[in-house]
């Protein structure tokens, strides 16, 4: 990756202390919105292992319903990051997307095959795509160059301590309620969401282009440099699996000890702590980052990821063994998601950069999606072991690819 941000390059250099406030209405707006989403679409992922369970879905058919959903979202953002090239969609497509995410994930009240949640989180992941790239963009304009780490961490903190405390709410709930009545009560932070995002967030005034290139033509005209990161994080991707079959791990394990109630609420729990450390790290990631080269550091987070996949291969019952997975896996998520936002604002161009960022997640998602149904589909027909090394495998490769790119 270059080492020069051309956008920054052109600014006088300045101490810290007189740099201009990042931490505006509008990146608290972004963060608050994020906060709430995730608060609710997080304790329907948490509960939806146990509602599978109960309407008899089986591993493969989770890793299906979350490949499947990634993959529609993978070209949602496509889409969603082409149109947010012009400022003035960026608003309307992120308030909408927040909106949609939270009624779908409330929909899954309603689920009583597993093809019936198939269908209502696809539309939630639709919307989630389209809206990510026109947040993004709107986020990276929104403060100073050399703030961007700090701004992207802080966001990606409060959209995981969301994630946190949705799942702990489902942990909660779960042996006292139906699990139905978790994705009704998911429906109130999902849209506040929308309603936080269009009352704080200013409108998007950047200098993005007022009639974008023709869609082949912007995704071609994005840095060649920055198409080679592509590469890396799209094969990283391919082993970046969805949490929810790491919930699905734990519980099997400890079920034959605790029996499937309290399983699915001590796997619960660890995914709390996962979100956690993915919150706590996610800033000072971003901290450090604006510091040092984000490469160097994106390449341990993605060694991260190998790691998660080499535990969840080889988990037992023990407690520290899964909590030590969970723990391994919110970490990457702390690298990857923030350092992933801050190299594309560093490494395309403001006109473009919708697009980059529409670019990046549809490879990240294509990734998910091969990722969950092949963790999925191997550890049904062959186990869970073979299913998850070659997960790992995956994502040591992609670390690789990064480290090698100049």
């Amino acid at each position: 990756m270059s080492s020069q941000d051309p956008q920054s390059a052109a600014e006088p250099s300045r101490r810290e202390d007189d740099e201009p406030a990042w931490l505006t209405s509008s990146v608290a707006g972004f963060g608050l919105a994020s906060f709430l989403s995730d608060l609710g679409h997080e304790a329907a992922t948490a509960a939806l292992p146990a509602l599978l369970l109960a309407i008899g879905g089986a591993p493969a058919a989770l890793g299906v319903i979350e490949g499947v959903a990634d993959g529609l979202s993978s070209f949602a953002k496509l889409a969603g990051g082409w149109l947010s090239d012009v400022p003035r969609r960026r608003r309307p497509i992120a308030v909408g997307g927040y909106l949609v995410t939270g009624l779908s994930t409330g929909a899954f009240a309603l689920a009583t095959t597993w093809p019936h949640v198939q269908v209502a989180r696809s539309i939630g992941w639709m919307a989630r795509g389209l809206r990510g790239p026109a947040r993004d963009a709107m986020l990276a304009d929104a403060v100073p160059a050399s703030a961007r780490g700090r701004a992207f961490g802080f966001h990606r903190a409060m959209d995981s301590a969301g994630a946190a405390i949705g799942p702990a709410v489902s942990a909660a709930l779960i042996t006292r309620v139906p699990v139905r009545e978790i994705f009704g009560w998911t429906l109130v932070p999902g849209v506040l969401s929308a309603v936080a995002f269009a009352v704080l967030v200013r409108r998007d005034e950047s200098a993005g282009a007022q009639h974008p290139q023709r869609f082949w033509s912007s995704v071609a005209a994005l840095p060649l440099r920055f198409r080679r990161f592509l590469a890396s994080a799209f094969l990283f991707g391919l082993g970046d699996f969805a949490r929810t079959l790491l919930i699905l791990r734990a519980a099997e394990l400890l079920a034959p000890s605790l029996g499937a109630p309290a399983a699915n609420a001590a796997a619960i729990s660890m995914y709390v702590g996962h979100n956690v450390l993915y919150s706590t790290a996610s800033y000072p990631v971003g901290w450090i980052a604006d510091r040092v080269a984000p490469q160097r550091l994106l390449v341990l987070g993605y060694l991260l990821g190998g790691i998660t996949g080499l535990l969840a291969a080889f988990a037992t019952a023990s407690w520290w063994t899964l909590c030590g997975l969970f723990a391994v896996a919110g970490l990457t998520l702390a690298f990857e998601d923030t350092l992933e936002g801050a190299l594309t604002a560093r490494e395309v161009p403001a006109g473009l950069l919708g697009t980059g960022y529409g670019v990046l997640a549809t490879a990240n998602g294509i990734g998910d999606l091969l990722s969950s149904v092949l963790v999925g589909v191997l550890w049904s027909t062959v186990g869970a072991t073979t299913a998850f090394g070659v997960a790992g495998g995956l994502c040591f490769a992609g670390a690789a690819v990064l480290a090698r790119l100049r």
